[in-house]
This record gives C-alpha cells, sequence and structure tokens, in this order.
C-alpha cells in the first residue's frame, strides 16, 4: 500500500466507524442489535463497491481470531468471580454437551433429509451451536437480567467457542475420518484442560504482577493488562491448547482481582478495543460474502434456523441445565436467549480458506441463519424476559470503587463515586467507620473539593478519595460496600467495626 492508499483507507475506514457508531443509537430504537447493522453495511457496501470485497477466507479468519480474543478479553474483564462461581458448572456443560447437542441435532437431519455431505453437516451443526460473545455482551446487559441469568449465557458465550473450534478444525481438515472414534473427543478434552490451566497461570500472575508496577502514567496500565491477556492466547496457542478459553479465564481472573489498579482506565480500554473489533469483524465478514450465492442458501438457511429455534436450543438447554435444578424460568429463557453473532461466521470461514469441499455453501447458510436468528431472537428475548421474571427491577446499582498504588508507601488510594440510589447518601462520613489504617481524605463536590470532618454529609454524585494501607484495603472496600447496599447505620455488625 502507497502513502496516498493509506490515506485513501484512512478516510474510508473513519467513515465507516462513525456512521456504525452512530448507528449504535438507530438500532436501538429499532430494537435490533447495532451488530446486525454493521453486518448489513458489509454486505452492502462489499457487494457495491468492488474495492471493498473481501476475498481472502484465510487472512478474514486471522483478523476475526484477533477480533475474538479482544472481545473475550473484555467480557472476562466485566465478569466477576463471585457472579460466575454460582453458574460456573452449569455454563461450562451448555458450552460443552449442549453444543453436542445442537451439533446432533442439526447435523442428522441434514445428513438424512437433505442428502449434505457428513462433513459439511457437522461443521454447519458446529458452527452454529456457539452463542457469540459480542452479541451476548451487547445485548443482555442492556436487559437488566438477574445477575445469574446474565452471567450464565456470558459464561456459555465465553466458553463455547473453545470446544467448536477446536471441532470444525478437526472435522474441516479431516482428521475425523482417520482417528478412532476417542480420539477425537480426548483431543478436545487435553486442549480444553490446557487453555484452562494456561488462563489460570497468566490471570493468577496478572493479579499478583499488576498492583505491584506502580507504572508512572496510568494509561500504561490497561496496556499492560491487555498484553497479558494476548500473551495468553499466544502461549497457549503455541502449546496447543485453546487459546480463547486461556484469554477469557485469565481475563475474569483479572478483571476479579480485588487490588486491581486502576479498574476503570482498564475496562474502559477494552470496552473501546472491544467495540473497535466487532465493528471491524461484522464489517469485514458481510464484505467476505458473495452477495450473489446467498439466494441459492437461503431455504437451507431457513430450516437450519428453524431446527436451532425450535429443537436444538432448547433441547440443549433442557439436557445441560435440568440436572442442575435449574428453574424453569431460567431454562425456559436460556432456550430462547442463545444468540449467534460473528462468531458462528468466523469459525464458518475456516473450511473457506482450507478450501474443503461445500464450504462456500457453509459459509453462506451460517452468514443467513446468523442474521435469521438475530432478528427473530432480540425481540423474543425482550418480552420472554419480562414474561419469564427474569429480568430484574431497577436495583441499587453496585459500588464501583478505583484504586491506584502508592509507589514506595505501601498504600493505595481508593476513588469512590457515590450514585444516586446508594446507602450512602445521607450518610456522615464520621459514621462510615472504616477501619484502621483507611480514612476519608477529600470530597470531590462538582468542581470543588474539601477535606471533611465529623459533620461532613455524603451526597448523591460525590466523590470520595480515601488513602488506606494495603492490610486494611480490603475491609474499607467491604464496609463500603455494606453500606452502599444497605445504608446509613445497616449491616454494621457484617463490616469493620469504626475506629474509636
Amino acid at each position: 500500500m502507497t502513502l496516498d492508499g493509506l490515506a485513501t483507507a484512512s478516510l474510508v475506514g473513519a467513515l465507516i466507524v462513525l456512521v456504525s457508531v452512530i448507528g449504535v443509537r438507530l438500532a436501538g430504537r429499532l430494537g435490533v442489535p447495532g451488530l446486525l447493522l454493521y453486518l448489513l453495511l458489509g454486505l452492502i457496501l462489499g457487494s457495491t463497491f468492488p474495492g471493498l470485497h473481501m476475498s481472502n477466507a484465510e487472512l478474514a479468519t486471522v483478523l476475526g481470531y484477533a477480533a475474538l480474543i479482544l472481545i473475550l478479553a473484555q467480557g472476562g474483564l466485566t465478569t466477576r468471580m463471585d457472579d460466575l462461581r454460582p453458574v460456573m458448572w452449569p455454563a461450562i456443560t451448555l458450552a460443552s454437551v449442549g453444543v453436542l447437542v445442537s451439533i446432533a441435532v442439526v447435523a442428522i437431519p441434514l445428513v438424512l433429509w437433505l442428502d449434505v455431505p457428513v462433513q459439511s453437516a457437522i461443521i454447519l451443526g458446529a458452527v452454529l451451536a456457539a452463542t457469540d460473545a459480542a452479541a451476548v455482551f451487547s445485548v443482555m446487559r442492556r436487559l437488566r437480567l438477574s445477575t445469574r441469568v446474565r452471567t450464565l449465557l456470558e459464561a456459555e458465550a465465553g466458553f463455547n467457542d473453545a470446544p467448536v473450534v477446536v471441532i470444525v478444525v478437526v472435522v474441516a481438515t479431516g482428521a475425523f475420518t482417520e482417528a478412532s472414534w476417542w480420539q477425537v473427543p480426548l483431543l478436545v478434552v487435553v486442549e480444553l484442560i490446557g487453555g484452562a490451566v494456561v488462563g489460570v497461570v497468566v490471570g493468577f500472575s496478572g493479579r499478583w504482577l499488576l498492583p505491584r508496577l506502580a507504572l508512572p502514567a496510568v494509561g500504561l496500565y490497561p496496556i499492560a493488562a491487555l498484553a497479558l491477556l494476548v500473551g495468553a492466547y499466544g502461549l497457549a496457542d503455541l502449546l496447543h491448547t485453546s487459546g480463547f478459553l486461556a484469554v477469557y479465564i485469565a481475563a475474569i481472573l483479572i478483571g476479579s482481582a480485588p487490588r486491581l489498579p486502576h479498574r476503570r482506565s482498564i475496562i474502559g480500554f477494552a470496552d473501546g478495543l472491544a467495540w473497535i473489533a466487532e465493528i471491524g469483524l461484522f464489517f469485514m465478514l458481510g464484505a467476505l460474502a458473495d452477495v450473489g450465492s446467498l439466494l441459492t442458501a437461503l431455504p437451507l438457511a431457513l430450516l437450519v434456523s428453524a431446527l436451532i429455534l425450535l429443537i436444538a436450543r432448547p433441547l440443549a438447554a433442557v439436557v445441560s441445565l435440568v440436572p442442575y435444578r435449574a428453574r424453569g424460568s431460567t431454562v425456559a429463557f436460556t432456550s430462547i436467549a442463545g444468540l449467534r453473532g460473528a462468531v458462528p461466521i468466523v469459525f464458518a470461514a475456516i473450511p473457506l480458506g482450507l478450501g474443503v469441499p461445500g464450504a462456500r455453501l457453509v459459509f453462506d447458510v451460517t452468514l443467513i441463519a446468523t442474521l435469521v436468528l438475530m432478528v427473530v431472537q432480540v425481540p423474543l428475548i425482550r418480552v420472554a424476559g419480562r414474561r419469564l421474571g427474569v429480568v430484574r427491577p431497577l436495583q441499587v446499582a453496585e459500588l464501583q470503587v478505583e484504586s491506584a498504588p502508592l509507589d514506595g508507601m505501601n498504600g493505595q488510594v481508593l476513588g469512590v463515586e457515590v450514585p444516586g440510589e446508594s446507602g450512602l447518601v445521607g450518610t456522615f462520613v464520621s459514621e462510615v467507620g472504616l477501619p484502621t489504617g483507611a480514612v476519608v481524605s477529600l470530597v470531590v463536590r462538582g468542581e470543588h473539593a474539601e477535606v471533611p470532618d465529623a459533620n461532613t454529609r455524603i451526597r448523591a454524585g460525590d466523590r470520595l478519595l480515601i488513602v488506606t494501607t494495603e492490610e486494611a484495603r480490603s475491609a474499607a472496600e467491604a464496609r463500603l460496600r455494606v453500606l452502599a447496599r444497605h445504608g446509613r447505620l445497616a449491616g454494621w455488625l457484617e463490616g469493620p467495626r469504626p475506629r474509636g
């Protein structure tokens, strides 16, 4: 590419991103996810302007993997370990047993009824068994779902990429016809265990390293955190284990670290990168499609969509969740809410890049089925969530605590924003009752800051600056969260007792 070409590409890229960002608001008003608009934009521009058409499926797969790493990193960083722990095994079961059930329900009818080649049928069933992290994170976090249901669906989306990509690669390369029946499942299990181990190692390493760096600029902490997560993928892949699982687990562990410095900056940086990755990914996949061949794939795509909506997803939810005695409302909502998006299309590009016979049909069917499922499911889950009672009423927001290390002083500075509905509102500073070693040193109110005394009352919108020793930090945060949830003197025995 020449310098003149760089200028043109920069201008076109900037316009596409701006249109996509503006489209998010339009999509919200229309009741569809903005991700759908990005995909349609790629389809339209790719077919209208030949220069924007993506013809290299192998390159698209590589770029798709890179985007998925960033999306999974953001999703993991914003998932609290305390929320994940109660639903971890149901989510893992959905991401494994549920995937196998979905593959079987889709592939068997295609082979028996329509004489679709076994290889193509299994690949098609596998790629559409994967729920999409970007779509799930984007849609579910706007619905005010119960924490348990939302975390279950998000964890499933984070976990199921790993087994699906292994299955697709094994089937696309033809290895499943040469191996014994037990070798492919064993390979999947080994890769997943290896990826989980790498994720745990990198995650705990990041929890230990980041609070001790004391970097000279706040902007370096997000870069360091993302470098660790991208490195987790690279290390896992070099060891021939699941890189996607390693990234997601490492991100959960780092994001849940109680002493993660500049948490808001790290999550904000990851969130911005994930949005860019989603926009670029959906646009690229739309541009990769051949609009002329989509009509041929339409009947098969509609059949596959019906199989997934009416049989595969509900059966996967029942088989995966009933053994854990999940509530009927949770099972019913999970049956509806398995959102597809860019992930199935990225995985469908793998056989296309390898030149597998029938790969173009698999890609086209996957693209159309993704569009159909997204259009049908997103409005449906909004209605179902309310009727099934899994949409929670407005609740007190979780207290956000930002921290930064004090280099060489064995101390931390905590920044606490007080939302309007917090129980901290109306509390006197003298009633906060922080443990020895922690003190409210400054109250920022609007554009003014004041050093508080015993008569300073906390108001909605205040920002508190708390200086604490390392030893007192956990107790100080615990006390603040108790007050934020229960009010001025509620939960007095749950939190640390006041000094004096």
